[in-house]
């Protein structure tokens, strides 16, 4: 870094930053030292980024940057990367690009020569998926179900897929969303995965059917992550 900035020749650089799921020691020193040296941090949500500044001491403006603004500000982020800035893009936790906004920037910068370099840290779908006890060497992650508009022949799709399969769900709509996967793929193996690495982190092994019963009555609460056994394989059938 340290180059001087509103040079034309000198262009910043992108960084993709992992930031902690829950824990705040869940960070890379890599990732601290970015963060303490870019010249700006755009965040999904400044309010959560800032908690974990605030932790270790981080002065670095931030930025917002969300689905909502995400066409507006690319223009202004790669004007800044362009003349020499270097940028932290961070979401409200866990590897950014996960069911948040990055593509939209990622590709504007690549567009415009600018250099895009992403940093390994924690993911949500990944602690899920290790502890699970399913099969994790092929999976397929569908980030949230769509609310209404496709609902129905996604998960009648999802229930023909034979890979492990990752969902993420909010703890409002979880017992609709159990219910309804139960329906359509029948009473499968599945783990709800709840506040992960965080205190009350709470894992829960069963099949859909059962774990519809236990959202119920527990009410369950904070950010929740299923992991579905896939499809189980039909064997051809010889003469």
């Amino acid at each position: 870094m340290g180059k001087t900035k509103g040079v034309a020749e000198e262009i910043g650089t992108l960084y993709i930053i992992s930031t902690p799921i829950g824990n705040l020691k869940d960070v890379t020193h890599r990732s601290l030292e970015l963060l303490s040296d870019v010249d700006l941090i755009a965040a999904e949500d400044t309010r959560r980024t800032g908690i974990l500044l605030k932790h270790y001491e981080i002065k670095t403006p931030l930025s917002s940057f969300n689905s909502y603004n995400q066409v507006k500000k690319s223009d202004r982020l790669i004007a800044r990367l362009k003349v020499g800035y270097d940028l932290a893009l961070v979401s409200d936790a866990g590897t950014p690009g996960v069911s948040d906004p990055l593509y939209y920037l990622v590709k504007a910068a690549l567009d415009a020569s600018v250099p895009v370099v992403s940093l390994p840290g924690p993911s949500a779908v990944l602690v899920a998926l290790t502890v699970s006890g399913l099969p994790v060497n092929r999976f397929v992650f569908e980030g949230f179900l769509p609310r209404k508009k496709g609902r129905k022949k996604l998960i009648e799709e999802l229930a023909q897929e034979k890979r492990t399969i990752v969902l993420f769900e909010s703890p409002h709509r979880i017992v609709k969303t159990l219910n309804e996967l139960y329906q359509v793929m029948g009473d499968r193996t599945a783990v709800l995965a709840r506040e992960l690495t965080k205190i009350h982190e709470e894992v829960i092994r069963g099949t859909l059917g059962s774990l519809a019963i236990e959202a119920e009555e527990q009410k369950l609460k904070g950010e929740i992550t299923l992991v579905i056994s896939g499809a189980p394989k039909t064997r051809n059938r010889g003469n």
